[in-house]
């Protein structure tokens, strides 16, 4: 910009004087192009250094190793490997069974690596052919409106624009969903579908994961039938009985500079000291809390509204937007940890990948604390999976806990059941497995290498960036729950949020990480385009800001559409949150009307899904004749679900048409982005 600007600015000196000849501004202009160019091609090298992300890499690694790092092809060439495997992950389960299968592939001796699609060039791809029995699996989650995750971005593209030759690449796609979601596994299907297109073989049918169900049952039943097509399809037979290999190595680093040792940063060392624009889900912004109130009433249960300050980030968010916690494990859960299996929560260690060929040298941010990795970076809190147990089985000294672990880890009927119920059922985490059978004393590095990481989480914003440029608001219920076993289990952001209350401004004020994702969740361009939100519980959430977005343009004199919200929860004079905002919304004219059903003030449950119901004529004015939007946000296993199949009802009905006109109708109001979801199940 500043180049541009300064031959900008000496044109215009030129143009005011007449008397150079036409030689010296044509000398001039060459000038100032060949210094314009030099200097460009200098900023796009520098700032092309600068964006180059932080990576974690040992000393070892050549700088011949790291410009190659793209080339997953050399890789496999290199280091005599067949089996590569890529993952689409937001959440690190995709990723997770990715490393499963290829560590696998040693017992049907096809060595295999891990990829991630967005360090390597998928161009590659047409080479594999070029390996002697390879094959390519695809792990790929399915995200938001049918979108492929971060990662997978540019390979989704530049399989939809490119048309590369694949003929002789082998390939099997597993993908990671939950049918709650209309967009049920959409982008592994494609990926699966348009690979064949571009030539390539498929050794195994698709698998489907529905993590609304048991995504690792589902996982695990697929697996088994890929390595029965594999030995089919290649001729090959499994070398034996699978043996647990470590993929990390345990470093002491006792003698490491306290100011090396990462601390709970999500990936750049002393991150949280030294803050830089811009952030983003490696490098959150570390936010205090300015306002943490309660907005329940009464009643035994509590849903928070908080306020995180960015004043100063250069942060910018918009209405709809969702903002990301980086939760911390509760210190009770970490120090029964470590009095379980007697350790040193404060020894200083390093996981080192024992592939020296993996772009991914550690499982999380190290050297660390074994404190600090169960606190900041590993999930204590979930269902573990199968592969664990089988993990576990070593370190069991009794005979009776050996078996229970070894039928959890077997995929027989009998085994899927006590996984189901013992795990799933009764709700158990890593800490109430170590409890429940005490004789299972694993190694605590070993054990950080098996736990999947902790993933930040997700909050639709309730507020508009127009009327609180400086803050970001959320509305969260707190998460406990008592489990079969009669232990509570707590939500990790949730309890975490509840601690940081802000204090008088002589103290420092709680602070915890966050970043910003965009969403589609948008309100019409025109502020005259009338709208039906309807957000249920904390599904009022995103609407709160989309309210407070038109109020100020009514405020700035511009004309407004309607606005019709449906709102319910249990009890008018306990959870109904945000109340006085929304009254005094409808008095002043924003908000033109406003259903509210109270589900258990009467004797029969009563839910904004009756309510829809009966407005059918509101509805379909609002949709229909005035093509108008309608939002809908909160629970996607059923509140979701009765919406879509009311609004298609009263498509019907008030529309005139059939039940497939109905749907093609509500399909291009989503197509159109005038049906619009933001839910979660």
């Amino acid at each position: 910009m500043e180049n541009s600007e300064g031959v900008k600015i000496e044109s215009t000196v030129v143009t005011e004087e007449p008397l150079i000849s036409a030689l010296d501004i044509a000398l001039f202009v060459v000038i100032i192009t060949v210094a314009y160019f030099w200097y460009f091609k200098r900023d796009k090298q520098s700032s092309s250094s600068e964006k180059k992300p932080y990576t974690i890499q040992p000393s070892s690694l050549s700088s011949i190793e790291q410009t190659s790092n793209s080339s997953f092809i050399k890789k496999l060439k290199s280091t005599g490997r067949s089996l590569v495997v890529f993952y689409g992950s937001q959440t690190g389960t995709a990723e997770e069974f990715a490393g499963r299968i290829a560590k696998e592939g040693a017992r049907y001796k096809m060595k295999g690596m891990v990829a991630d699609p967005e360090e390597c060039d998928m161009a590659d791809l047409v080479e594999m052919k070029e390996i002697q029995k390879s094959l390519a699996i695809f792990c790929i989650a399915t995200y938001g409106e049918g979108d492929p995750t971060d990662n997978a971005m540019d390979f989704y593209e530049w399989l939809q624009n490119g048309d590369a030759d694949l003929e002789g690449l082998n390939y099997a796609v597993f993908g990671l969903g939950n049918k709650t979601y209309e967009h049920y596994n959409e982008i592994a299907i494609y990926i699966d579908q348009r690979l064949e297109e571009l030539g390539a073989t498929r050794v195994h049918e698709i698998g489907l994961g529905d993590d609304d169900a048991n995504i690792e049952d589902d996982f695990v039943s697929w697996k088994e039938k890929l390595w029965e097509s594999v030995c089919s399809h290649y001729g090959i037979e499994e070398t034996g009985e699978e043996s647990n290999i470590r993929q990390y190595k345990l470093v002491d680093c006792s003698e490491v500079l306290p100011e090396r040792i990462f601390s709970g940063e999500i990936s750049r060392l002393k991150s949280y000291e030294n803050q830089r624009f811009p952030f983003d889900v490696k490098n959150p912004y570390l936010s205090k809390i300015a306002v943490n109130r309660e907005l329940h009433k009464s009643g035994d249960r509590s849903c928070m509204h908080i306020e995180f300050d960015i004043d100063g980030s250069k942060m910018r968010y918009d209405t709809g937007d969702h903002v990301a916690v980086y939760p911390k494990n509760s210190s009770e859960l970490v120090d029964k940890i470590g009095e379980l299996l007697n350790a040193d929560l404060d020894a200083v260690f390093s996981l080192l990948n024992t592939d020296e060929e993996s772009s991914k040298k550690h499982p999380f941010p190290c050297p660390c604390t074994y404190r600090t990795a169960l606190a900041y970076y590993l999930d204590i809190t979930s269902n573990p999976r199968t592969h664990i147990m089988k993990e576990l089985i070593e370190y069991a000294s009794d005979p009776k806990d050996q078996e229970k672990l070894k039928l959890m880890a077997s995929s027989t009927p009998e085994g899927k059941k006590e996984f189901h119920e013992w795990i799933l059922r009764d709700n158990r985490n890593i800490v109430h497995i170590l409890e429940d059978l005490p004789s299972v004393k694993p190694d605590l590095d070993h054990l950080c290498e098996l736990l999947p990481r902790l993933q930040c989480r997700y909050y639709s914003i309730s507020s508009s960036p127009k009327v609180y440029p400086k803050s970001i608001h959320i509305t969260a219920v707190l998460v406990n729950y008592t489990t079969p076993t009669n232990r509570v289990n707590k939500g990790v952001a949730t309890n975490l949020l509840a601690q940081l209350i802000p204090t008088n401004d002589e103290l420092p004020q709680p602070t915890i990480p966050i970043y910003i994702r965009r969403s589609q969740f948008r309100l019409p361009p025109k502020s005259q385009t009338p709208i039906i939100m309807i957000g249920p519980g904390t599904g009022l959430a995103p609407f709160r800001g989309f309210i407070q977005e038109r109020d100020y343009a009514r405020k700035e004199g511009r004309e407004i559409g309607e606005m019709v919200l449906y709102f319910g929860c249990r009890k008018k004079d306990e959870d109904f949150i945000y109340e006085n905002e929304l009254q005094e919304y409808v008095a002043n004219g924003t908000l033109t009307k406003l259903h509210l059903a109270f589900s258990r003030d009467q004797p029969e449950k009563k839910y904004v899904t009756h309510l829809l119901e009966q407005n059918a004529d509101e509805l379909w004015n609002i949709i229909g004749e005035k093509s108008g939007h309608l939002y809908v946000c909160g629970d996607a296993r059923s509140m979701a679900k009765d919406v879509h199949s009311i609004i298609v009802k009263v498509v019907m009905e008030k529309g005139q048409m059939t039940n497939s006109q109905a749907l093609n109708y509500v399909k291009k109001m989503e197509q159109q982005k005038r049906y619009s979801a933001d839910v979660w199940s």
